[in-house]
């Protein structure tokens, strides 16, 4: 199968024209294709009605989720957001940062209506920690969710249903769940890799929880789920309709495909079904960050889309509406709510356009703006108005004057791609003449260093895995893939075995040393045995103990060096060690472990890699903060580098 191509399930659905069709065969649609031709769109629009109608009867249509949460409908902009980005999270200090968060997110897409606090994948499976653990090791999630609350930005949390190899719980997943829902007071939950909770999750969390299901929300659900995340769906070439916004226009949808760097579709698509997006600008660890047409769209969009959102929920909506003919390439979706008409325009061309817009009949006789520019339509006397759109452009039609303001744009910024480069910490240099006891020398010299990984979503350098792919699927998601790498490395000398517990605890009796953040710090206590190595160290404190003793981590080159040539004692229990490999993007901090640990989570591919591994293997951990990268998983070892003692210089002659 063609990964840059949509899957058969991700493709427009065509609806069949015949009055007499069955047309059942569409509740299971993402987006119903429109046709080609103008003409056959009036028999389009009368299919699209008897199927709701119809829908409606089979499954019903029920209130509660749509009551309980009102502030859903107004939910247009998602932005999907790991706990520890450095955007809201500040490494250095130990702080979050939602006030500038927000700021940014102002600046850059209009705002968000809420975000989304991903927390565990891709790190969980590092130690026995649940997903549930993940957020309520966070002291000040409390507080963070209030503040968002008070910028004026609602809070969902994600469940990851296949955590089934991590510790248990003594309630299930959904009482689990509602009760940490109510604990840190979050508005929502967004299911992972599930198109809809089922009865006992719905009846745990109730009705003033906002429940979005993943992609294609069944048709029964969407009664009691009142938002999906729409992830690849491919539109037809003249724009179609969401299923499940047609068949219930509260319901909410968010657009998105997370690995493509062009956004243009989705955004067209949710302009004209009233809908809104997702923004995911860092997947997992990987930047995919949103381009400059992209972001000036939805600044565009989203003023409109909050103004008008009964317009979109309540309103009478005419898909395909009032086309001015021909092969004109724009195309616009009607809303009528309160004896005010709200059109929705868009230029599918890649090729600016300048005509008409709409045809309304030379009876119409009112004034027109478009919200976008801020400026006045010129109606023909038959009725007919428009103006200039750029390639991709769009429009928001209504009666003159209107309340909202226009942004003013008329030509759309650049599309490339806002690439960014993973940037790594340099390893210091902390040099002696010989190893040290317990050291093993390591030669220089060149080294063809072939390094395996598995393809996980999280790439391994910060490249990014998937580009422009629709979803990828095993076996190309979590294949076992391989670079080699010709390194030039200086001799240098590495500790034969990892730190013990026994002596991180005399660096600490010594120096009196507390982390910024001290929640899991040396978790083991006084308890531990003193030669299993010492753990619940992050890579700071791992750095203090060797710049203590004199020493620094070895890079994760140089561990590989070593561990292949023999040199390295594992303990036991077997435990991961830090390397000197810390690298971040400007939203994402991670480092590379080596060699592998006694724990391993079973029953998902999507757990981080356990068990003991060869010397070539590497895996990339995201960085946390509040001291949630501490793990029982996690040791260290030292290195040092090596040199010769400098010449003496001759002796004078006497």
């Amino acid at each position: 199968m063609n990964p840059y191509v949509p899957r058969p399930i991700d493709r427009p659905t065509t609806v069949p024209l015949n009055p007499a069709a069955e047309l059942s065969t569409l509740d299971e649609a993402k987006i119903f294709a429109a046709p080609d031709d103008p003409a056959d769109w009036p028999a389009w629009r009368a299919a699209l009605l008897r199927w709701r109608d119809e829908a409606r009867t089979r499954v019903g249509r029920p209130d509660a989720a749509y009551d309980g949460a009102p502030w859903t409908r107004r939910c247009f902009a998602v932005g999907l957001l790991w706990l520890w980005d450095e955007a809201l999270y500040d490494h250095d200090t130990g702080r979050f940062t939602p006030a500038e968060f927000v700021a940014q997110a102002e600046r850059d897409f209009g705002g968000l209506d809420s975000v989304v606090l991903w927390h565990a994948y891709p790190v969980i499976g590092l130690d026995d920690r649940n997903q549930f653990d993940f957020y309520r090791d966070v002291p000040e999630l409390r507080g963070l969710i209030d503040e968002l609350h008070r910028l004026g930005v609602r809070v969902f949390l994600d469940y990851n249903p296949w955590d089934v190899g991590t510790r248990r719980e003594a309630g299930d997943d959904a009482s689990v769940l509602a009760g940490l829902i109510r604990d840190v007071g979050a508005d929502g939950v967004f299911l992972d890799t599930l198109k809809e909770g089922d009865t006992r999750l719905v009846d745990a969390l109730g009705p003033g929880v906002a429940l979005e299901g993943e992609s294609r929300i069944p048709l029964a659900r969407i009664g009691d789920h009142a938002m999906s995340w729409a992830q690849w769906f491919a539109d037809s070439p003249v724009p179609g309709v969401l299923r499940a916004r047609w068949f219930e226009p509260r319901h909410q949808l968010h657009h998105t495909r997370r690995w493509h760097r062009d956004h243009l579709e989705e955004l067209q698509s949710a302009w004209l079904n009233g809908t809104g997006v997702l923004v995911w600008e860092s997947v997992f660890g990987v930047w995919v960050g949103w381009n400059a047409r992209d972001r000036a769209l939805l600044r565009a969009m989203l003023p409109v889309q909050r103004r008008f959102a009964d317009w979109f929920a309540d309103g009478t909506w005419t898909p395909l509406a009032d086309h001015p003919g021909g092969a004109a390439p724009v195309y616009a979706s009607r809303w009528d709510y309160r004896d005010t008409p709200l059109w929705t325009v868009v230029n599918r061309s890649e090729t600016p356009y300048d005509g008409p817009w709409l045809a309304l009949g030379a009876e119409w006789g009112q004034r027109l703006i478009d919200l976008v520019s801020g400026a006045e339509l010129t109606v023909e006397p038959d009725g007919r108005a428009g103006g200039a759109l750029p390639p991709g452009g769009i429009a928001a039609v209504t009666l003159a004057p209107a309340e909202v303001a226009g942004t003013g744009l008329r030509v759309l910024p650049d599309a490339t791609f806002p690439a960014r480069s993973a940037v790594r910490r340099p390893a210091p240099i902390v040099a002696d003449t010989l190893p040290r006891a317990g050291m093993a020398a390591v030669p220089g010299g060149r080294y063809d260093l072939t390094v395996r990984y598995r393809m996980r979503e999280t790439g391994l350098y910060g490249e990014t895995p998937y580009v422009d792919e629709w979803k990828p699927l095993p076996p190309r998601l979590h294949q076992p893939a391989t670079i080699v790498r010709t390194i030039h490395i200086g001799r240098f000398a590495i500790d034969e075995r990892e730190v013990t517990a026994a002596q991180f605890a005399a660096f600490v009796a010594a120096t009196g040393y507390v982390p910024v953040r001290p929640e899991r710090f040396l978790a083991g206590g006084p308890h531990a045995t003193p030669d299993a190595p010492a753990t619940h160290v992050d890579l700071v404190d791992a750095r203090a103990y060797a710049t203590w003793v004199g020493k620094r981590l070895p890079t994760e080159d140089e561990w590989q060096v070593a561990a292949a040539a023999g040199l390295l004692t594992r303990a036991e229990p077997a435990v991961w060690n830090w390397t000197e490999s810390e690298h971040t993007d400007g939203r994402t901090r991670f480092a590379i472990l080596k060699g592998g640990a006694a724990f391993r989570a079973a029953a998902s591919d999507w757990y981080l890699d356990g068990g003991l591994q060869p010397p070539d293997v590497s895996v990339k951990l995201l960085l946390m903060g509040a001291g949630l990268t501490r793990s029982a998983s996690i040791g260290f070892r030292c290195a040092i580098d090596l040199v010769d003692l400098p010449s003496s210089p001759p002796r004078s002659a006497s």
